[in-house]
């Protein structure tokens, strides 16, 4: 009797960096950082150096020195798209090499709004699969600043594979009434991380549903638009308890 021996193939480990930018992403990639997210490589990119430099992000891009001298983008989206257009060279390093890039913002401001386009144009350009998760204003924060972010948001839309978009007056639904500003943008903080964590693990987890890279990609890749939505429940009937949970989700719009 003859053994053969079938050597098994390594599976391949997609490489995955999530880049936040200005002010609202560096604090999600703090907050990502602090929960120990595993499997993927964080970028910070800010206008405003002082931001920058109380980041926990090991790999950081000045965006825009010249443009803005490290003063910010002043909520102005233009200057936000300047200063990554001047920063190009550094945002093409940092995402090259990825198979994934995952782009955080908060929309609504300058830098944010105005240079998560140019991001995205650079990663998709690399070859990455490029996923933006960012979150639109509060009510609270005015009308100007809701435009500017629905005319980002449109922006971003052509530049990536796929957009996932958390309106923060959503937030409001599934936290206490007494809650804070600070306390819903930490909660809005804990959202962007599962949105990240929740497809990074699919990839680089081992779990009943093994899909591998190749599989999100054909999922994701020039998808547009998707929404988010979670689900968790016990007992006999919580797959389908917890699908309908997250399909009435209330941070779906």
């Amino acid at each position: 009797m003859k053994f053969e021996f079938v050597e098994e193939k390594q599976r391949y480990q997609a490489r995955i960096k999530v880049l936040g930018i200005g002010g609202a992403g560096g604090n999600a990639i703090n907050n990502m950082i602090a929960s120990q997210l595993k499997g993927v490589d964080f970028i910070v990119a800010n206008t405003d150096s002082q931001d920058l430099e109380r980041s926990t992000c090991a790999c950081r891009i000045q965006l825009g020195a010249s443009v803005t001298r490290g003063l910010g983008a002043g909520a102005d989206p233009e200057i936000g798209k300047q200063a990554a257009e001047e920063s190009i060279e550094q945002i093409r390093e940092a995402v090259e090499g990825a198979d994934m890039v995952f782009i955080t913002a908060g929309m609504g401001g300058g830098t944010g709004t105005g240079a998560s386009p140019v991001v995205a144009r650079e990663a998709r350009s690399c070859g990455a699969l490029t996923v933006a998760v960012v979150t639109k204003p509060f009510k609270f924060e005015g009308d100007k600043r809701m435009r500017r972010a629905v005319n980002g948001i449109e922006e971003l839309k052509k530049e990536v594979d796929t957009l996932i978009v958390i309106p923060n007056e959503r937030l409001k639904s599934i936290s206490t009434k007494s809650a804070t500003f600070k306390e819903l943008i930490a909660r809005a903080d804990e959202v962007l991380l599962h949105a990240v964590k929740g497809i990074s693990d699919l990839i680089m987890s081992d779990g009943f549903i093994n899909l591998d890279f190749a599989d999100v990609k054909k999922v994701m890749e020039q998808m547009g638009t998707a929404v988010m939505g979670t689900g968790r429940a016990r007992g006999e009937r919580r797959a389908s308890e917890a699908a309908q949970m997250a399909v009435s989700s209330p941070l779906l719009e």
